[in-house]
């Protein structure tokens, strides 16, 4: 069992990652402009947080999860009115056939190891014009987790980023601090960073 399929039950009860999921998905509306005829990935959709308000504005959000438990609490949140449709599955060893007009994905990230390769694949499951939003963590000291199993980035330095994404095809990259995140020990910034495949 991963720490996220033993922390699943719990995940939505801290307010800090509801109220972060809610300014995620009001900086990536103001950047995009979601449609209702739009089908997205939220990649590592844990509980729904952000992809539940996504789904509100598009025709359909498919929860990318490699978490047992994270998909099983996001099935039980579904309901007839607003539903995500979950994926279990690492897509970056086995990518999905379907392209879609664009991914979100919120604090994830930092828990990909081979960047490169994350967003080449990406680029090959999105449509032409199809746009990527993601948020996570600007560059920290380790302090962010309590736990570091399984982070493999301490946060994301904005020019090293904005290359790797330009390289792998896309364009239009911007950056920008969209939250604080206020702990005891520190404060740590977050960044949306928005892209689109021509």
């Amino acid at each position: 069992m991963s720490t996220f399929d033993a922390r699943a039950k719990e995940w939505d009860k801290k307010d800090i990652r509801v109220n972060g999921a809610k300014v995620i998905a009001d900086a990536i509306q103001k950047q995009v402009a979601l449609t209702s005829d739009m089908e997205i990935i939220d990649f590592g959709v844990g509980t729904g947080l952000l992809g539940f308000e996504i789904a509100k504005k598009v025709k359909q959000v498919y929860g990318v999860d490699t978490s047992a438990g994270m998909i099983a609490t996001l099935k039980e949140k579904n309901s007839d009115e607003l539903s995500i449709i979950p994926i279990h599955q690492d897509i970056i060893e086995k990518p999905l056939t379907q392209k879609f007009d664009g991914l979100v994905s919120s604090m994830t990230l930092h828990h990909v190891k081979n960047l490169e390769l994350f967003f080449k694949t990406i680029f090959a499951t999105l449509k032409e014009k199809a746009f990527i939003a993601i948020a996570d963590l600007e560059s920290e000291d380790g302090t962010f987790h309590s736990d570091n199993t399984g982070v493999h980035h301490f946060g994301f330095n904005e020019e090293k980023l904005t290359q790797i994404v330009q390289k792998s095809g896309f364009c239009d990259v911007k950056i920008e601090n969209i939250n604080t995140i206020h702990k005891p020990h520190g404060n740590f910034g977050i960044f949306l960073l928005t892209a689109r495949k021509q």
